[in-house]
């Protein structure tokens, strides 16, 4: 699939498959710093498997089948301020997006996704027939133009989706800019979106609520899978007003069979308690984040990176002034040092990187001083433009 206005034929996911082959193929230690959550917390999940199975099975352990752990339901509700009925179970994120694509969209109609962006919101649209447009994310905080993305709507636009924190750039929308949004699709009749993995990275105090909280018109997703680095468990769901989880329901009752009682029965134990995976989380971005910020500041007076730093969560999206093809970059970088990091092509923005920076103190330092001297080797010769045109590389 293209991804748009980038000549990418293939997809992010499939970038990443290439490049953990090619990373094995070399001698030497890989980083992958394309990685975007906390690292999955073994013990913790070891210690809650435990107590979920023995003596014996917990009364959490109930069939998901027909909309989710019922637990899990009744804490997601209670977390959201809203009934269990308006929260649907869905195994990830992924399949809560492609749940309400084919629930409120068909073959020929419209759907307007964000960009920069990750592919994947436009890719599990392949195959259904679906169209789509794109409406931009800019200026250094990548914020939106709620009247650009209204003129873009068409008769048969049915769902603008976008990320909160930003996929790719960690960016957290303004609430007010949120709430103009949440109006603007409400009176045009089409259902926004909200993908918010990576949105309990933000401080309750400038994210007090999820976006399903402003209008019928918005749909919250998310799952466990980011904040706790739980993405064994696959659970992720769905919250928005009851008519649209009601359809989303009676869709899924046709075709869903695969939601997992047992990883949905570990995701409630981890929803009763998530005092120590938040901790966990928490601890180890307080420790990442100043090696991370110190960094960038260093690259950014050299002016091998631009842009700015978000100020939650453990991504980054800079901007490489001088390269114009990273992917080219990125898959040197790959084979020249072992370290793996997200073309912005896959985002819709070549000329960026996506970091991820949440790893232990050793590899996090070790990957960070190879790409810096991957960003000084690469900027010679041919693979650089000329400083001049730089303003000309996607923000």
């Amino acid at each position: 699939m293209l991804t748009a206005g980038t000549g990418v034929q293939d997809s992010y996911a499939q970038w990443v498959r290439r490049a953990l082959a090619m990373a094995r193929a070399r001698p030497g230690d890989t980083v992958s710093l394309f990685e975007s959550s906390v690292p999955e917390p073994r013990e913790l999940l070891r210690q809650t498997v435990v107590r979920a199975m023995e003596p014996r099975l917990s009364p959490f352990y109930a069939s998901a089948f027909g909309g989710g752990n019922p637990f899990v339901l009744e804490k997601l509700a209670e977390r959201h301020g809203v009934s269990p009925e308006q929260v649907l179970g869905t195994t990830g994120a992924t399949g809560a997006l492609s749940l309400l694509y084919r629930t409120f969209a068909r073959r020929g109609d419209h759907i307007l996704v964000e960009t920069p962006g990750f592919d994947l919101f436009e890719t599990i649209g392949a195959g259904l027939g679906l169209e789509f447009g794109h409406f931009e994310r800019g200026g250094p905080d990548y914020t939106i133009d709620v009247a650009a993305v209204e003129a873009k709507l068409r008769a048969e636009t049915r769902l603008i989706v976008l990320s909160d924190l930003h996929n790719p750039t960690g960016m957290l929308l303004d609430r007010g800019v949120l709430a103009e949004l949440a109006r603007m699709a409400e009176r045009r009749g089409v259902l926004l979106v909200v993908d918010e993995v990576y949105g309990d990275y933000a401080p309750a105090a400038l994210r007090p609520a999820p976006a399903s909280t402003l209008s019928p018109a918005v749909v919250s997703v998310s799952s466990l899978t980011k904040i706790f680095g739980l993405a064994a468990l696959r659970c992720g769901w769905i919250v928005g007003a009851r008519e649209v989880v009601a359809a989303a329901r009676d869709f899924a009752a046709r075709i869903e069979f695969g939601m997992s009682t047992l990883s949905h029965s570990i995701a409630a134990h981890v929803l009763e308690d998530p005092v120590p995976f938040r901790s966990y989380a928490e601890a180890y971005i307080g420790q990442c984040r100043p090696i991370f910020d110190s960094w960038f500041e260093a690259m950014a007076a050299e002016g091998l990176v631009g842009g700015l730093l978000p100020a939650s969560g453990c991504i980054c999206f800079p901007r490489l002034p001088g390269i114009a093809d990273t992917l080219a970059f990125s898959n040197w970088l790959v084979e020249r040092h072992g370290v793996i990091v997200a073309p912005g092509e896959y985002f819709g923005a070549p000329g960026h990187v996506r970091i991820g920076f949440c790893l232990d103190e050793k590899p996090l330092v070790a990957g960070l001083s190879a790409l810096a001297e991957g960003l000084r080797q690469f900027g010679a010769g041919e693979n650089r433009i000329p400083m001049g045109a730089a303003g000309s590389i996607a923000r």
